[in-house]
């Protein structure tokens, strides 16, 4: 301690003496209930005392994992105190990682999340007592548990079972229509929480970028089912300016992503793309500039008598971008008279001819009037 607590009078050498000594109390009391409350994390996961639960102590453990969450609130923005927890992390890191072997350090951005840190580690302590799991798992609890009531732990995994499995049962009803739908609008949810979190701690926070970048990574087998989650996502109801903030960050690193920005105007069911486009302008606009993309990348096929991918996507052929422009411009009718004007531009440089075949933007402008 003695290292974090030069850090404490350094920070907290400002105003009248009785001030400092009763803020440097406060924090070395803040710095010793952190260091406690990450031991108590590392018992509940790798120690047998949990065998000597009740109760009682299960409740206990879940307020202070609580405060940890409480701490990551009030200070992720003060970079000088933040600095000085995340020493006393530190120390206390080296601690447990002394004591037992298998002791995952924690660090600052953790502490966002102690509670499902706490109830993790209880899950895969194979010394937990029955009694403490029937606390976890009790149904009837469950049943009349009220909206959002922490402070009681009992149901709290049942709680979490019958989330899951409640999606699962509305999957037939939602308005997507591939596998894992329902799963989707829980994920893209998820997903608007994590990331207005991280846009809330500002500079001094991990990048929401690389969170970002970091879901995507290892995802080429998943793709379809990512974009279903990022446009339910997108689609979340904005009831704040966080929410908004953070749909507005998904929508700019989505434009930066060509290649998952291009699979999914290729991949979702066109009445999905629509309601994207009419919702979010950004995503609308990044729409058109993908199809602009798709026909420039096209080729007059004189066997097959129609125009064809030679590049980025062969799976969509003439009619389908076709169908594609035609469902963007129902969404606003302002933007048709833009593009085709742009449109008649380029047909005017590739000479403005109306025979069929040399010019895919001339061909396409007849094709939308047909």
């Amino acid at each position: 301690m003695r290292c974090v607590g030069s850090g404490i009078h350094k920070l907290l050498d400002s105003g009248n003496g009785n001030d400092r000594t009763r803020r440097e109390r406060h924090m070395e009391a803040v710095l010793k209930n952190l260091g406690s409350s990450v031991e108590l994390l590392a018992v509940a996961a790798h120690s047998c005392v949990v065998e000597q639960w009740d109760k009682q102590t299960l409740t206990r453990a879940f307020h202070w994992a609580h405060y940890c969450e409480n701490l990551f609130s009030r200070f992720h923005k003060n970079a000088a105190i933040r600095r000085i927890m995340e020493k006393q992390l530190q120390l206390t890191n080296q601690t447990l990682g002394a004591t037992f072997p298998a002791y995952s350090e924690i660090s600052f951005s953790d502490l966002s999340q102690c509670q499902h840190l706490l109830l993790v580690g209880l899950l895969n302590n194979p010394d937990l007592p029955v009694s403490i799991i029937k606390i976890l798992f009790d149904s009837e609890k469950t049943a009349h548990a009220k909206e959002r009531e922490y402070q009681d732990v009992t149901g709290l995994c049942s709680r979490i079972v019958l989330c899951k499995s409640a999606c699962k049962l509305l999957s037939p009803l939602t308005d997507l229509s591939a596998v894992g739908a329902a799963d989707a609008e829980v994920q893209g949810a998820m997903l608007m929480e994590r990331l207005g979190a991280l846009l809330s701690q500002g500079s001094e926070a991990c990048e929401p970028e690389l969170f970002l970048d970091s879901i995507l990574q290892g995802r080429e087998g998943e793709a379809e089912h990512f974009c279903l989650v990022i446009a339910a996502a997108l689609l979340t109801t904005k009831n704040s300016d966080a929410e908004t903030a953070a749909q507005d960050f998904l929508l700019d690193w989505l434009r930066k992503k060509h290649k998952l920005l291009q699979h999914m105007c290729s991949s979702l069911p066109p009445k999905l793309l629509t309601k994207l486009a009419k919702e979010q302008q950004t995503f609308r606009n990044s729409y058109c500039e993908v199809l602009k993309k798709w026909a420039s990348d096209m080729e007059y096929s004189v066997t097959e008598g129609e125009w064809v991918q030679t590049g980025t996507n062969q799976t969509v052929s003439f009619q389908k971008l076709t169908e594609h422009f035609l469902a963007l411009f129902s969404t606003c009718p302002s933007q048709r008279k833009d593009v085709e004007k742009e449109l008649k531009a380029l047909k005017l440089y590739d000479g403005y001819f109306d025979v069929r075949g040399l010019s895919v933007w001339g061909d396409l402008l007849s094709a939308l009037n047909s």
